[in-house]
């Protein structure tokens, strides 16, 4: 038999997906699983993206532009601008969703065996691109203790090197919530400036700032136009995870240029995705409104239910709906899958992702799970009943 290819061996398996087996299992025993493991919010899809997509009227449905409709684009730039965005249709590629756009800039901006940088724990996936394209990631860390805030920017000039071609920011934060404030941008971006460095920023939590905090882009950053990318997706914005439309966003037209090349080659977003998204731009504020006070009130009912575990430690996130928890445990890779193999409470039991897998740094997040708090209020204080009953009787637990 063939073997496969070495980059196939080497792709890292996903720390949110690889436990669905053992939730399989655990379901066919009639065990009810709390799904935290998972950024799929149970907010409704916004009325008008699905009215849209079942209205669409047309006998033959063709590719769209291998840039996305220019309809949607050009309609797009109004979005932006409510946030002091200020673009052109041009300056947007539509891809099939955020993942999409970040693999797409990796390959326009990055050679094989270019070094990117980027604040450890991040969104798992941004290995699996990384390793897509033959870029090495190199992680700096974050603490969990500072609320997993921008590392010192000291941090980041130790690492730069002559492969080093970009930093990658998520903002606010995948998977800890945290939301970067102006003046950690201001220093990344006189770093972006003085090694003349792209800036990738994965901006797909915008809508879901909290505490007042104010939410400031890569986009707002002057005199850096040409290294900076937004990377960027509907999927959180209106609950519309399988719709599968992003945007890759740049001033750099040369970038831009290379990017629809790729864009070029899968041929063309999917047309009903971007019939609802197009239509979804209409959503009046008040659905955000009652969405984020929705997300505000799940957060701190978790994030108080953490912390009153014995041996629990969570910082509060400022954005997204995510945070990250370290457990008195020996590892959470084998923590999460007891959980779902040989724990229940009361015939239920919670489903976490196990946070090593959002470091790249060896042994980091060991004892730290990632928790989505994308239920309601009573699965999820279900579900943090189940949590402060396991960690009373794990065999792996710590002092």
């Amino acid at each position: 038999m063939p073997a496969i290819s070495n980059k196939a061996k080497e792709m890292p398996s996903s720390p949110i997906r690889k436990l669905v087996p053992f939730a399989e299992t655990a379901k066919k025993k009639g065990i009810k699983i709390y799904h935290l493991n998972i950024g799929q919010p149970d907010i409704e899809t916004p009325p008008s993206f699905l009215n849209a997509v079942k209205n669409a009227s047309f006998k033959v449905l063709e590719y769209s532009h291998s840039a996305g409709n220019e309809s949607y684009r050009k309609k797009l730039c109004g979005y932006y601008h409510q946030y002091n965005i200020e673009l052109e249709a041009s300056d947007i590629l539509v891809t099939c969703g955020g993942s999409e756009a970040i693999s797409i800039a990796i390959m326009a901006c990055f050679n094989p065996g270019d070094e990117l940088i980027i604040p450890e724990p991040f969104y798992a996936n941004y290995n699996g691109f990384s390793k897509t394209a033959d870029v090495k990631v190199v992680p700096v860390s974050s603490s969990i203790e500072s609320g997993f805030a921008l590392p010192p920017i000291a941090d980041f000039e130790k690492l730069i090197n002559p492969k080093t071609k970009g930093i990658m920011i998520c903002n606010p934060g995948n998977p800890t919530g945290y939301l970067y404030s102006k003046a950690e941008l201001q220093a990344l971006k006189e770093l972006v400036k003085k090694h003349d460095l792209f800036l990738l920023s994965d901006e797909v939590y915008r809508e879901f700032c909290y505490d007042g905090k104010e939410y400031v882009s890569v986009m707002h950053l002057s005199g850096i136009e040409n290294n900076v990318i937004l990377l960027d997706s509907i999927s959180k914005r209106y609950s519309a995870c399988g719709a599968r439309i992003g945007a890759l966003i740049t001033k750099n037209k040369e970038v831009m240029a290379s990017a629809l090349k790729f864009a070029q080659a899968r041929l063309s977003p999917p047309s009903y995705g971007q019939i609802g998204a197009e239509a979804a731009l209409d959503t009046p504020a008040s659905y955000f409104e009652e969405v984020k006070k929705e997300y505000v009130s799940r957060r701190d009912f978790v994030i108080e239910a953490l912390n009153k575990m014995p041996g629990v430690f969570c910082p509060k996130p400022s954005g997204a709906f995510y945070c990250i928890a370290r457990l008195p445990i020996d590892n959470s890779d084998k923590f999460c899958q007891w959980l779902l193999e040989d724990f229940n409470f009361n015939d239920q039991t919670v489903m976490l992702a196990p946070a090593a897998g959002f470091y790249s740094t060896p042994g980091s997040g060991a004892n730290e799970v990632r928790i989505a708090y994308v239920l309601n209020k009573e699965d999820l204080k279900n579900a943090m009943a189940c949590l402060a009953e396991a960690l009373k009787v794990y065999p792996g637990k710590t002092n």
